[in-house]
């Protein structure tokens, strides 16, 4: 090759490329090496960092937790049942909660004097 003639880039697709011809059991290792222009070092350097993704990839996935394996129309319908008495139960303390607030505004405007009148300051 001249020095005219380029290698093409070697993208990230390329390298791994690289990394899965060099996982066959007789792969010509020094061969593959020359076709893409590498060293040995930068190989194991691809090696590294591809089987440490794989490591990171595959605990974030772990970390996400099981499927449910029981999702049968029962299962389903008792989570439904679950989440409506759930929901009725968080609307009914919203309008406990309202209520309330209300009340307090109305017994804290009720325990200030009263002025005669009041003026707001415009800024």
């Amino acid at each position: 090759m001249s020095k005219s003639e380029s290698r093409p880039r070697l993208t990230a697709t390329r390298k791994f490329e690289l990394y899965l011809a060099t996982r066959l059991k007789d792969a010509p290792l020094g061969e593959l090496l020359r076709q893409y222009g590498m060293h040995l070092d930068d190989l194991r350097q691809i090696e590294r960092i591809v089987e440490d993704s794989a490591l990171a990839g595959l605990k974030v996935h772990a970390r996400r937790g099981r499927q449910p394996t029981d999702l049968s129309p029962a299962r389903v319908q008792q989570l439904e049942q679950e989440l409506a008495e759930k929901t009725h139960a968080l609307v009914e303390l919203s309008v406990s909660y309202t209520l309330l607030e209300k009340k307090d505004r109305a017994e804290s405007r009720a325990s200030m004097p009263a002025s005669g009148s009041r003026r707001r300051s415009s800024k």
